[in-house]
Formats: C-alpha cells, structure tokens, sequence
C-alpha cells in the first residue's frame, strides 16, 4: 500500500473517530440539577399569655360620689395602666351580708384571679371563699382578717379627717361641729376623733356632735342626720358616709362642710370648704403588678399621704392662707414621719389619758379605737369592733 493511500486511510479513521465522539456526546442525557432544600418552617409564635382577670365587689353604686366611686376610678386607672394584659369587672351594691359570699363565689367561678373586696362587712364571707379557692387572690379593703390567699389594704382615711378638722376649727363660727357616722367600728370612730383633734389644734374649745345612720350609702338617712346636727347648732359638717347628702344639705341650708373619699366640689359649691379624698390607684397598682410578676404575697397594708393615697383637695378660696399652709406643713410632716397626728397626751372624753405625754399611739392602738375624745359629745354605741 502506497503512503498515500495509507495516509488517506489514516485520515479518513481519524475523521470517523471525531464524529462518532461528536455523536456520542451529543446523544448524552444532562443530568437534572438538584433540586432547592425547602426552606425550614417558621417557628411558632408564642402563644399570647390570657390577660389577668380582675373583680372588684362594691358596697355601693359607681355613681355614690364617694367611696365606691373613688375604688371605680382607681379600676380604670388599672386598666389604663395594664392594657391587655389585664381585664377588670365589677358587681356594685354588694350588701354586707350573705349575699356578698354568693357574689365573691360567682367571681372566682368566673376565672377572676385577683378579687377586691371593698367593705368592712365583707371580711368573713371573704374568708370562706377564699378557703375554697386557693388559686385566686383575694384582696380586703379595711379589714383585718388575712389568709394565705387574702390579704387586707386600708387607707389612712383619719389623715385625711385630721386635715379637714383643721379647717372645720378655723372656719366654725359656732364652735360646734357634726359629723354624720356610718357605723360605729373602730375606722369611723378613729375618723371622727382625728377629726375633732385637728379642729382642737386650732380651736381648743371646738365641740363635736355626732348622729349616727348604721350605713354606708343611705342618702335620705344622710340627709336627716345632717339637718339634725344643723338644727342642733353645728354650722361645719363632715361625714364617713358615702354619698354627697351631708354637703347638699349643708347648701341647702347655708352651712358649709366637707367632701369625702372624692372630690364632691360640684354638688354643693358654696358649702363646700374641701375634700378628703382616697386615691386608691397606687395600691391596685402595685398589687396587680405583684400578682402578674407571681411576686405576691399575703400581709397587711395601710397607706396614707406619705403613700400618695390621702389627700385635703380643692381648699375653698376663703379659708384663710396661715390656714392653708398649715394644711401644707402637716402633709409635709406625714410624708417625712416628722408630724404625728395621734401624739400625747390625748383625752377620752372622760377625762382619762388614752395616750400619754409625748408618746404616738402606734398602729394596734389606733387599730382598736373605741372611745371618743375630749370634745366629742356622748357614748360611742355598741357595734362590731376589731
């Protein structure tokens, strides 16, 4: 075989090779490309934790003006404070009997966690529901009973009684003051003595009348007692009841006298010379953060104005300005413990030394006050005492 010829073999060979690699690998199947990892589930969010139910029981109606009232803008103050996190009720005219016991036992029924009861009367029923319902935490205005689950909170309302006597001496023309009771237990007795001792602190000869109704919220009662305690010579009143009728009968018949618990400015203006009032906000406060961090715990509580919780408000214009700064400096004096209200030597009205020189009657004794101080006229009555 010539060069040639083999060269043309080797050529054409050659030729074949390429284009059977050509075929070859244009008849290969491309492999799919993988596919994309799915992408991991998003993690759940947590679950929203149910906002606190909260329950207060009233002795009176919102609308009383006074106590209740002043518990029902302490409420909404919680609610503005806490947002969702929180959902409050109530039930208003609530009687201090076994009926409160049904009410309470309705609330706890109802998933309330935190229950308020805010009435002297309620402490035994509270007791009982409480026993049964070891989960929720009940709360006590004014008693003195506790559990491991109930715990009571008071106001130094005779702070408050004090102040308003000040201006009461200053302000009589008479020199004799009335003062319409609710009942005779050791809170109101205490009010009305603290109120005599400031007017006294002023007014040495000052005098106190008082006509008890044998209730909280009673208007037309409120209103006879009131009248009465006019007629008979008073021409300053103040009360431990819980509705305006002493100080718009005291407009009525141009005598002047007190708010109590609120602000009652509006519904007697010209008689009005101030209020003592409760803001209850800052104890619902702290005693609902307590149970929403679990940081709760049974006790004891009384708060007045070093707290924030006691208040002389809405001054009238014509009581005199060493009279004014008088009030300044006592509320001054409560706040930094520098002033004692109940500093011997006090009198019964008796005669006999219930605390003596120098001495401050602690909070035990003033606990259990059941007797009346120099210048109060006649016999504290017979009624439940602590």
């Amino acid at each position: 075989m010539t060069d040639l010829k083999k060269r043309s073999l080797l050529k054409v060979a050659a030729l074949s090779a390429v284009a059977a690699a050509a075929l070859v690998g244009c008849g290969k199947k491309e492999e799919p490309a993988p596919a994309p990892a799915p992408a991991p589930a998003a993690a759940p969010a947590p679950a929203k934790p149910e906002p606190l139910k909260i329950a207060f029981a009233y002795v009176g109606p919102v609308g009383d003006g006074g106590w209740t009232f002043a518990h029902d803008n302490a409420r909404k103050a919680l609610e503005k404070e806490f947002g969702d996190k929180i959902v409050t009720s109530f039930v208003e005219k609530v009687p201090e009997s076994a009926d409160a016991e049904r009410v309470l036992r309705d609330m706890a029924a109802q998933g309330n966690k935190l229950i308020f009861g805010t009435t002297f009367g309620y402490m035994e029923p509270m007791l009982k529901v409480a026993a049964d319902n070891k989960e929720v935490k009940f709360e006590h205005a004014t008693g003195y009973k506790t559990a491991d689950n109930m715990r009571t909170y008071d106001s130094r309302t005779y702070e408050g009684a004090y102040m308003a006597g000040v201006v009461a001496g200053k302000m009589s023309k008479s020199g004799t003051l009335g003062v319409v009771g609710s009942v005779p237990i050791p809170e109101v007795i205490r009010n009305i003595n603290s109120f005599t001792l400031g007017a006294q602190s002023v007014n040495p000869k000052v005098k106190t009348k008082v006509v008890w109704v044998n209730d909280w919220f009673n208007p037309p009662k409120e209103t006879e007692a009131a009248t009465a305690l006019i007629n008979g010579g008073a021409d300053v009143l103040f009360q431990n009841t819980d509705s305006s009728a002493v100080l718009q009968t005291a407009e009525k018949m141009n005598k002047r006298a007190f708010g109590w618990d609120s602000d009652m400015t509006a519904y007697g203006p010209k008689a009005h010379l101030a209020s003592a009032v409760i803001n209850w906000t800052p104890y619902y406060i702290k005693t609902t953060k307590d149970v929403l961090d679990g940081k709760w715990t049974t006790g004891q509580s009384w708060w007045g104005v070093k707290e924030g919780a006691i208040d002389l408000v809405s001054i009238a214009a014509d009581v005199p300005d060493d009279t004014k700064a008088k009030i300044a400096d006592i509320k001054k004096g409560l706040s930094d413990g520098s002033f004692a209200i109940w500093k011997g030597p006090i009198l019964d009205n008796t005669g006999k030394e219930v605390v003596a020189k120098d001495a401050v009657a602690d909070d035990k004794f003033l606990g259990g006050i059941n007797f009346y101080v120099k210048g109060v006229e006649g016999k504290v009555p017979g009624g439940d005492k602590k």
